[in-house]
C-alpha cells in the first residue's frame, strides 16, 4: 500500500470587477477533473514571490490585462484527499483595478478563455467554489 503525500499550495487571485460583472477564467484539458469549469483569474505563488506580484502576472498572464490590486479581499483555504495525495490550497484574494491591457485568452495554459460575466449569470455556468466566495467578497455592500 503506498502512503499519501501531503501538498500545500498557495496561489494569488484577483478579483476584478466593472459594475455588476466579474472577469473570469475558463478551466482547459489540462485539468481533466475541472476541464470546462470557470475560475478566478490567478494561480501559484513563485518561490519568494510576493503574492501581490503573483496575483498581477497571474491575472496578465491569464487574460492580458494589466491590473495593481487595490486590497487584500479574503482568504480561502480548502482540502482534497485521494488516494495518493492530500491536498491543502491556500487562496490568497485581492481586489484588483484594471490599469491596461487588451482581453485576450490564454495559450497553452492551465485556462482557455477568458470574460466578463454579470453575476446574475453565474448560475448559467459551472463554477469551482473559489468563485462563489469570491462574488460574496467582490459584491458586498
Amino acid at each position: 500500500m503506498s502512503k499519501q503525500i501531503d501538498v500545500t499550495r498557495v496561489a494569488a487571485y484577483g478579483l476584478v470587477t466593472r459594475s455588476d460583472e466579474i472577469l473570469l477564467c475558463r478551466i482547459s484539458e489540462r485539468f481533466p477533473a475541472k476541464t470546462g469549469c470557470w475560475t478566478l483569474p490567478g494561480g501559484g505563488i513563485n518561490f519568494r514571490e510576493d503574492p501581490v506580484d503573483a496575483m498581477i502576472r497571474e491575472v496578465q498572464e491569464e487574460t492580458g490585462l494589466i491590473v495593481e490590486s487595490s486590497g487584500l479581499a479574503g482568504v480561502n483555504a480548502n482540502s482534497v484527499d485521494t488516494d495518493d495525495v492530500r491536498y491543502h490550497g491556500i487562496q490568497v484574494l485581492y481586489h484588483a483595478r484594471v490599469l491596461g491591457g487588451e482581453l485576450t485568452n490564454e495559450l497553452d495554459g492551465t485556462t482557455d478563455l477568458c470574460q466578463w460575466w454579470r453575476v446574475g449569470n453565474l448560475g448559467e455556468i459551472d463554477l469551482v467554489d473559489l468563485v462563489e466566495y469570491g462574488v460574496g467578497l467582490a459584491f458586498t455592500d
